[in-house]
């Protein structure tokens, strides 16, 4: 539904959501009609069946042709170079066109259950959409979003029906809609689009990653958005602290004005020390880096101030198909990713952390598990299952003759499994030394230190290692006994609670003690709120999104080694994580004042 200022405009209200994309952006609502389709359920005769079948194909045919002709557009456009970079996302959502679980299962119940195309496509995508929801890792659990995109798009083919086109979309509005595509988000021009705002969506969606890379303000999550916003209403979208405003009052339009003014030069500032190193004024300096789960994200990592990967997400090559990655496959994904980095940068390549139901011909590794967070995934399946491990490892290998890379193994939890990780490396060296294959020897190969038991006995996990990376996402669930993705038990995720403090303090102790380098991957590296706590536990490296780093790397340079050092001392002796987050929270807010106030 278009602009529309007929409407009667709805009392000035705020809603909530999720800022994925920061900025502040106020115009009228563009209301895309995009709300899910609701399948017609029918069963069929047997002789409509091969019909049925036929009629589905032609529809994902469609759906296919369609994306190719959205991505033809982009990449023969003006787009910007952050449009294109996220092309890969058609490859994606085209890959799983051809995905044997989406679409030879969805056949097969055609066939089997004797039911139309609509029915048998939304039990199977719920199926697969079901897989999703219950991994662990943030990024991965997002992945649903895609399958339930790309369904989505084969059910318009079907139903034939008359739906909203973003060319519909008029110059400076702001698109309310139930769900975006990345596909739809691609499109989207920040000359005709100022923000937007849907329903569903988290953080890391690719939509909410597309709409960062082209600096379009998002708030996702907002739930009842579409119902209580009409076409024409004012909107303020705060894609800082994840506010909409609807028919805002002239003082809140005056405020807004002001902050979307401040922040706007904020940002420009921050840009200005991309160049320069993250150092206290005192002299201590820490590496910042970022995290990737795709090589097109390496310009977005240098762009904002970071010249090194400190964490690559394999998982994405192990998801949406039927076949394992080859060798090939790796050892050309990880030499672009470090061709794409200055010279002197390197590149930390983590082995795939998933679980046997979640990996590509998945029925082969099928573990029964309650509670698969606890099961057989990461290193455990790799050392279970060692082809996985050495087709990678030969792949990174491969790969560090064209730069500088290092080896990271998750989920560690003991010396048993790290010894075991390094002799099927050594192996592989062996065996590309004796095909002639250049490989760098003196690869380094560390550890992420995020269960329990490797921070209690990291001081001999260090003897081994060549460094230590502390995931905090899941150091932090493992440690205060929660699911993060559970509702009922979220709140106590408490990255300042005493017990994860007191683990991170000797983590570096014994990293230190062992002189290897320490740094901190998850989360908690690039909320500016914990940057003090983290530089005086005296790490090495922060590894985190991209957008981050400026305001980290700002934080730092307006700091002493000291102040941090103290800040630390004290919240070391505090008793309870309430007492600890009032502490820093005031702290920090008084001593910069305006980051707070723009904080992603």
């Amino acid at each position: 539904m278009a602009e529309n200022s007929s409407f009667p405009q709805m009392p000035g209200c705020t809603l909530g959501g999720n800022g994925v994309s920061p900025g502040i952006a106020i115009g009228r609502a563009f209301l895309l009609d995009r709300a899910k389709l609701k399948p017609r359920g029918e069963k069929i005769a047997s002789d409509q069946v091969v019909l049925e079948v036929e009629r589905f194909m032609l529809a994902v045919a469609s759906a296919r042709d369609e994306l190719e002709e959205i991505k033809k557009k982009t990449i023969n456009s003006d787009s910007s170079e952050a449009v294109n970079q996220h092309n890969y996302i058609f490859d994606v959502h085209l890959l799983m066109l051809k995905d044997k679980m989406l679409i030879e299962n969805t056949v097969t119940l055609i066939r089997e259950k004797k039911i139309n195309a609509e029915w048998a496509l939304s039990l199977n995508s719920e199926k697969i959409i079901d897989f999703f929801k219950n991994m662990q890792d943030a990024y991965l659990r997002e992945r649903q979003s895609d399958v339930a995109h790309v369904s989505e798009l084969i059910l318009r083919h079907l139903s034939k029906g008359e739906y909203d086109s973003i060319e519909k979309i008029s110059r400076g509005v702001i698109i309310v809609a139930h769900d975006l595509s990345p596909a739809d988000t691609l499109q989207l021009d920040p000359g005709q689009v100022k923000a937007f705002v849907t329903d569903l969506g988290g953080r890391t969606s690719h939509t909410a990653i597309v709409a960062r890379s082209i600096e379009i303000p998002a708030v996702v999550g907002a739930e009842h958005a579409t119902e209580k916003i009409n076409g024409g209403d004012r909107l303020i979208v705060d894609g800082i602290e994840g506010k909409i405003l609807v028919n805002p009052s002239r003082e809140q339009l005056v405020a807004y004005q002001e902050k979307k003014k401040q922040y706007n030069t904020f940002q420009a500032k921050l840009l200005l020390n991309r160049d320069l190193p993250a150092e206290t004024t005192d002299g201590f300096r820490v590496a910042l880096a970022g995290n990737i789960e795709t090589p097109e994200e390496t310009e977005s990592v240098i762009s904002h101030g970071a010249a090194n990967i400190g964490l690559y997400r394999t998982e994405f090559l192990y998801l949406n198909r039927n076949t394992l990655p080859s060798e090939e496959e790796h050892f050309l994904t990880y030499k672009k990713v470090i061709e794409s980095l200055p010279p002197e940068s390197a590149a930390t390549i983590r082995t795939f952390d998933l679980g046997a139901d979640k990996i590509a011909e998945s029925e082969r590794f099928r573990e029964d598990s309650i509670n698969p967070a606890l099961g057989l995934r990461g290193i455990r399946l790799c050392l279970n299952h060692l082809e996985i491990f050495e087709t990678q490892i030969r792949g990174i290998l491969r790969a560090s003759h064209y730069g500088k890379l290092k080896i990271m193994l998750p989920m560690i939890s003991g010396l048993k499994e790290m010894r075991q990780a390094n002799r099927i490396i050594a192996e592989s060296k062996a065996a590309l030394e004796r095909d002639g294959i250049p490989f760098d020897h003196e690869i380094p190969v560390g550890i992420m230190i995020e269960v329990p038991s490797a921070a209690v006995i990291s001081d001999l996990l260090a003897r081994e290692a060549d460094f230590f990376s502390i995931g905090t996402n899941d150091l932090i669930q493992y440690t205060l006994a929660l699911d993060r993705s559970n509702e009922h038990v979220a709140y106590l995720y408490e990255p300042l609670h005493p017990a994860i403090l007191r683990l991170l303090n000797q983590i570096i102790t014994n990293a230190r003690a062992a002189e290897i380098p320490v740094s901190i991957c998850g989360e908690m590296a690039g909320e500016p709120l914990y940057t003090l706590i983290l530089l005086g536990l005296g790490l090495d490296k922060l590894s985190m999104n991209a957008i981050s780093i400026p305001h980290v790397k700002q934080i730092i340079r307006q700091s002493t080694f000291v102040a941090a050092r103290q800040m630390l001392e004290k919240s070391l002796e505090m008793e309870t994580a309430a007492e600890v987050e009032a502490f820093v929270g005031k702290e920090m807010s008084q001593r910069f004042p305006k980051t707070f106030l723009m904080k992603i």
